[in-house]
């Protein structure tokens, strides 16, 4: 009947599209909210745990843990394994990503799945793969010690193990981005003339800046807070081959909270400075 009657169908029409969109409102609350509680269960309250305990005995306990020698021996060797390893996985990101997606070569399927090897293999399997090799007992271990070279228990360690746990991610972050762009602007390119270097840097670089910036800055941020693969290659010689991270294991373990957390909150506040460069990037990205 109400096929016969005129505009039955479009009375109907809005009641059911005004049921919908009400639960549909109903489950997207539900869902922020959710998303709300477990953003602050899981984040936001440990975080402000590490604030609150870091100043629990006052700004001069907390300065004076920042300005430790141990600490600031541990700040610079973050950064200096930091300012090593994003460079080098910057130019291998880069140039894999460019074998990837511009050439057909046989064992493509075996380079990405080694580019993605860190990630499904612990850290800790990582740093110890390098003692493996490199320590007194390892592969080179000998020939190392015969000419007095020192890379377990040692910064070219930490280095390495470094390179180690962060090298996938600019490469993951450029290969889907250059796939999905195509090859046609490059050979067009080639084919006006254009060599190899004057391609790459006027063609292929603008269009996958943002990209590589934000892999630059998530392999910093890895860099930074790393503590598996370090922990085992570094030795925890105190103000020699302790990073941030394992400082603050030190700290926590001989029961000096306070001092421990003031250090975590430093590591936080580079991480917070971190996500506000990619925030900064990813807008401009956007516009």
């Amino acid at each position: 009947m109400a096929g016969n009657i005129p505009g039955a169908a479009a009375a109907v029409r809005p009641v059911q599209s005004s049921r919908a969109a009400t639960e549909a409102s109903w489950v997207k609350w539900l869902l922020i909210a959710a998303a709300v509680l477990v953003l602050l269960w899981l984040i936001l309250l440990p975080l402000g745990v590490v604030l609150t305990q870091a100043l629990k005995k006052g700004w001069e306990v907390y300065i004076s843990a920042l300005t430790d020698p141990d600490a600031l021996s541990a700040l610079r060797l973050t950064l200096l394994a930091a300012l090593i390893t994003v460079p080098l996985n910057t130019v291998f990101g880069v140039a894999a990503a460019w074998a990837i997606t511009k050439f057909k070569f046989k064992g493509k399927g075996v380079l990405i799945t080694l580019i993605d090897l860190p990630f499904a293999v612990s850290p800790v399997i990582g740093g110890l793969i390098f003692v493996l090799v490199f320590g007194a007992n390892g592969w080179f271990g000998p020939l190392l010690a015969d000419h007095d070279i020192k890379i377990i228990y040692a910064v070219p360690g930490i280095v390495l193990a470094t390179l180690f746990v962060t090298f996938p991610f600019v490469a993951r972050e450029l290969i889907p981005l250059m796939e999905d762009q195509g090859s046609q602007e490059e050979e067009a390119a080639i084919t006006l003339g254009a060599k190899g270097w004057v391609v790459f840097t006027r063609v292929t670089l603008p269009n996958i800046r943002w990209g590589l910036i934000y892999g630059m800055i998530l392999c910093n941020a890895r860099a930074m807070g790393e503590f598996g693969a370090v922990s085992v290659v570094s030795g925890h010689i105190r103000g020699e081959t302790n990073t941030l991270p394992l400082h603050v294991e030190i700290l926590y373990n001989e029961y000096q909270f306070s001092a421990s957390f003031a250090v975590a909150s430093l590591l936080l506040l580079l991480a917070l400075a971190t996500l506000l460069v990619k925030s900064f990037y990813a807008r401009k990205n956007v516009h």
